[in-house]
């Protein structure tokens, strides 16, 4: 590790990039969600010797390296891509379930897992504790990113969202106060009670306003630049720098970075950000995180492979149980009296409760000489192997059984309809073909046309009856084609550009007018 240089590094990170790539375009192409691919194949690679990835595998599973690159270098982004998406309207019309999901229910998982774990375990208090730390949030990499591949429902999806973005910051600040001050304040008593409550509320109170101010700062910095290169950097700025900062004075970077991005993207893309402006940051960060995502997921792969599994099942079992039934209980009664959330939905959140880089990397980052640390680490990296194989391979077969895909009322009359139009198309296409070439008579040819073309008309019919009970489904495939349009436009443009028969200040005038027209399509529907 020590005589690594920075080329060799980056040598390293290349191979890395290239694996994670590889796996994922497979992935995709074949409609699998990629993280669950990325660590098995992470794992794999972990596990079987192949030389030229040796050097590699040592240098990701260094914790050191492993901690940095999550938490300081792909957490803010992640975080913050995410927050900058999320309306917030959305989260204000679903505030009571993500509220209660990632505070009550987050605090109610930690305590339900800390005493079973010194009681089941036989943990001591502090590593008991750090334990349900880490296992009573829900990782956002991990359960975004599967949640999107697999699609759920708008409003579940923005539970999920809500619940994963901010529970994460309160498991951050239980984890820092079960590590390093839970012994000394359970010392003090009743004093020590009232320091914990104080030192929490320091932490996320200092948090939110970082991010706040910073997100409110950057809004008003975009009114004066309508550059988007510019404003992407800006957007980098603000994400990193509200979680370091936030960090440096011993607040929560998550929280920070999650507000600065949830103001920068609702009240800063208002203010100040042209339409143009806000697809191009999206864009951006659409590729940042596919790549921050992939390489994530391929090192958890390989860093679970250092658990020794051998002679511990009946540990592991009873530590996946106990974080199953804390998850179960969380759920359950956190949502029980509102009223408004399907007992589906809450089947849904409940094994979507996944776990995944986050508690890895926490776990690594605690003191060598911290009591416990050892079991800590093989049964944090036991109950993410299992979340993320077990639990993400089947919540996709999950939602479908439960019905919560987001598939629109008549959608698949309209598919039913549209491939049956297109079977007759191409046949009446067919029979004309065969008529020229094989000289076949008209009046035979005509007849069957016929029947063809009355059954094609019977079911533009139906499309049209379909259209008028379902006006959503009718607006969707307009706007679909209206999209398709404006894209052709652009690259007419981008070709009359070439030609030279345009100018680049015409040019990049009429993409502004049609790159426009897309992101109020976008934001419209």
């Amino acid at each position: 590790m020590h005589d690594l240089d920075l080329h060799h590094i980056f040598e390293l990170g290349l191979i890395l990039v290239m694996i994670a790539a590889g796996i994922t375009a497979i992935a995709k192409k074949f409609k699998q969600p990629y993280p669950i691919a990325l660590v098995i194949v992470g794992a794999i690679i972990g596990l079987v010797n192949i030389p030229v990835l040796e050097p590699l595998k040592d240098f990701i599973t260094e914790g050191e390296v492993f901690n940095f690159v999550i938490i300081t270098l792909f957490l803010p982004a992640l975080l913050g891509e995410a927050a900058l998406k999320l309306p917030f309207s959305h989260l204000n019309d679903n505030k009571k379930p993500i509220l209660t999901l990632a505070f009550g229910g987050t605090f109610l998982s930690f305590i339900i897992i800390g005493f079973s774990s010194t009681w089941l375990l036989q943990f001591s208090l502090p590593a008991a504790f750090v334990f349900a730390a880490i296992m009573s949030a829900t990782d956002p990499v991990s359960v975004l990113s599967i949640f999107k591949s697999v699609g759920v429902k708008k409003r579940l999806a923005t539970v999920i969202e809500g619940e994963s973005l901010f529970n994460d910051g309160l498991a951050v600040v239980l984890f820092n106060i079960s590590a390093f001050s839970l012994i000394s304040y359970i010392d003090l008593g009743l004093l020590g009670a009232g320091y914990g409550i104080w030192e929490f509320i320091k932490v996320v109170a200092l948090g939110l306003i970082i991010g706040a101010l910073l997100g409110y700062g950057f809004s008003h910095l975009t009114r004066f630049f309508d550059d988007y290169p510019l404003e992407i950097i800006f957007s980098i700025i603000l994400f990193y720098g509200s979680f370091l900062l936030a960090e440096s004075v011993e607040a929560s970077g998550v929280i920070a970075v999650v507000v600065a991005a949830l103001i920068f993207g609702n009240y800063g893309s208002k203010i100040g950000m042209s339409p143009a402006t806000k697809l191009n940051i999206n864009n951006f960060w659409d590729v940042a995180t596919l790549l921050a995502n992939s390489l994530v997921f391929l090192m958890v792969g390989l860093e679970i492979t250092r658990i020794n599994v051998a002679e511990n099942w009946g540990l592991i079992f009873i530590a996946i149980l106990i974080v199953l039934i804390a998850r179960s209980i969380t759920v359950y009664c956190s949502l029980f009296f509102i009223k408004n959330i399907p007992l589906s939905w809450k089947h849904i959140l409940n094994w979507g409760g996944l776990k995944g880089s986050l508690s890895i990397a926490l776990v690594l980052s605690l003191p060598r000489d911290f009591e416990g640390r050892e079991e800590i680490l093989l049964l944090a990296f036991s109950v993410v192997l299992f979340s993320l194989v077990v639990q993400g391979l089947s919540i996709k077969p999950l939602i479908s059984w439960l019905g919560v895909n987001k598939i629109e009322n008549g959608n698949q009359a309209y598919e039913v309809f549209i491939a049956r139009a297109h079977r007759f198309e191409t046949g009446i296409q067919e029979i004309i073909n065969v008529r020229k070439k094989l000289f076949v008579s008209e009046v035979v040819s005509k007849e069957i046309i016929d029947e063809y073309e009355k059954q094609r008309t019977t079911l533009h019919n139906d499309i049209k009856e379909l259209f008028h009970n379902h006006p959503e489904l009718k607006e969707k495939q307009k706007v679909a084609l209206l999209k398709h349009s404006l894209y052709a436009q652009h690259e007419a443009i981008d070709h009359l550009l070439r030609e030279e028969i345009i100018s680049s200040e015409v040019a990049e005038k009429e993409q502004d007018l049609i790159t426009n027209k897309i992101v109020e399509l976008e934001d419209d529907h």
